[in-house]
């Protein structure tokens, strides 16, 4: 471990580790299924949702339609964030197809929020973006290379998200080869997702709804329509690079979109003590690209205390990587002002404890005896603490692994994000966020949660909890 004020940085070795971060070969990678020992299954990959049938045709893999079952996929084991993913299809006249890309499936019911809607999606259900195989020959619609948000919201693009739906027909109608092998190249780069077919660009689109998920190949369902028994869809050279960026780095995309490190990864830049001029000299450690809060017994801002941005924002977008220890408490703090005297959890104020702010609750919800206080569980995981609680139907990952949190601020609105999943939005100084503010510990503290900017932080309760990949993008007015 190394001690905060005892970094020292070669600028020679920084230098070279830069370059080396922006010119990693990005290794690219098949994933055309094989078969597995018993000769029944495929390495690497399982089968979900119905009973159509999949096998391997020397270089191809062949999806059989069955009668009287729903749509059939075969997912990869493996989830994938930022990817190219560039493969071969051909498919029969009579047939709908397509491939999935971070996409989902969990043995209980969830939820996503889109617009102000609430959307069921039912368990055992494969769910996320889907890269059509759609030439609809006796339709005439032809938006192969078009984005379909599976079990979710339907079209994208053309759709919710952009295109006109007989330009992409006129266009595709050109592009498709009926009865021969066409070629799809997709990018996933962050919020972005961009497709071609055949050379040509295709669809676009900007959303966050799902930022890492399994590939999955789908035979569609056909009912009970005889005359569709057996057609196929076959795909060959299915090949992935992976876009991911480094540990503490911008991607050539992040770079365009405004975005940038918070942390630089190996020093204190940028960052101080909350209630001090200077980074503390005590308490945190950075080693390996990762900032951890050490354990210190538990208490609030006890030990090294709280660190916050040097620099105050107003409209942003954050985005951070963290891992928990079992019982761990922390937070990702925003419009923060830490000259404001601390509270206690009545409300009472302070004489030690946590800068005042909004914060992003993290905290393990299993053991953490604060995941039952506060009100309908506002202060749990992702949670706006004690004010709004998180979705009951958020997703975090194991104790030890890294979960991801999001927090989007535009104007008066706020969002949550935890994993790629929208776990809560709010409206600041809105007359029912004032309403929770007066049932809450920050009752007393005028105004509290409307300043027009503020730092950001990271909070030490005296638990450790790690941090890398933090990121920020500035939103303009």
């Amino acid at each position: 471990m190394r001690r905060m004020g005892a970094i020292k940085v070669n600028l020679v070795v920084s230098m070279l580790a830069l370059v080396s971060a922006h010119c990693v070969a990005q290794k690219t990678v098949s994933l055309m299924p094989a078969l597995d020992a018993s000769g029944k299954g495929f390495v690497g990959w399982v089968k979900k949702g119905g009973n159509a049938t999949y096998a391997i045709e020397g270089n191809e893999m062949v999806g059989s339609c069955v009668l009287n079952t729903g749509n059939t996929f075969l997912c990869t084991e493996q989830t994938y964030g930022d990817f190219r993913l560039e493969y071969d299809f051909k498919v029969d006249s009579r047939l709908n197809s397509g491939v999935q890309i971070r996409s989902e499936c969990f043995d209980q019911k969830t939820q996503v929020f889109w617009k102000g809607k609430t959307i069921d999606v039912p368990a055992n259900r494969v769910h996320g973006y889907q890269i059509e195989i759609d030439p609809e020959p006796t339709r005439d619609r032809w938006w192969s290379a078009g984005i379909y948000d599976e079990a979710r919201r339907d079209w994208l693009f053309p759709g919710q998200l952009g295109g006109d739906g007989k330009a992409f027909t006129d266009a595709g109608r050109k592009l498709f080869k009926q009865g021969d092998w066409n070629h799809v190249k997709v990018e996933a780069v962050g919020d972005s997702i961009k497709t071609w077919m055949n050379g040509t660009p295709c669809a676009s689109i900007t959303d966050s709804m799902t930022l890492r998920g399994f590939i999955a190949l789908q035979v569609h369902g056909i009912g009970n329509d005889k005359a569709k028994d057996g057609a196929q869809v076959r795909w060959r050279k299915i090949m992935l690079t992976d876009l991911t960026p480094k540990d503490n780095s911008l991607s050539k995309a992040e770079r365009s979109q405004g975005w940038k490190l918070l942390w630089d990864g190996k020093s204190t830049q940028g960052w101080r003590g909350a209630k001090l001029a200077t980074f503390p000299a005590k308490g945190w450690d950075i080693q390996d690209g990762v900032l951890t809060v050490l354990a210190s017994g538990g208490a609030e801002s006890a030990a090294g205390g709280d660190i916050v941005t040097l620099q105050r924002y107003s409209q942003f977008e954050l985005k951070l990587d963290f891992k928990i220890t079992e019982g761990a408490n922390s937070g990702i703090k925003y419009f923060c002002e830490p000259n404001l005297d601390p509270v206690t959890g009545t409300g009472a104020k302070s004489l030690t404890g946590s800068a005042i702010g909004l914060e992003y609750q993290i905290l393990d919800d299993l053991r953490h005896p604060d995941a039952k206080l506060g009100r309908d569980g506002n202060r749990t995981l992702s949670s706006l603490y004690d004010l709004i609680p998180a979705s009951n139907f958020k997703r975090s990952s194991a104790i030890g692994e890294w979960n991801h949190a999001r927090i989007l601020v535009q104007g008066a609105h706020v969002e949550h994000w935890l994993n790629g999943q929208k776990v809560l939005e709010y409206e600041r100084g809105s007359a029912a966020f004032r309403e929770l503010v007066a049932k809450s510990k920050y009752k007393s503290i005028p105004g509290f949660g409307e300043l027009p900017d503020g730092h950001i932080l990271l909070q030490d309760h005296g638990n450790k909890v790690s941090f890398k990949n933090i990121k920020l993008r500035e939103i303009k007015s």
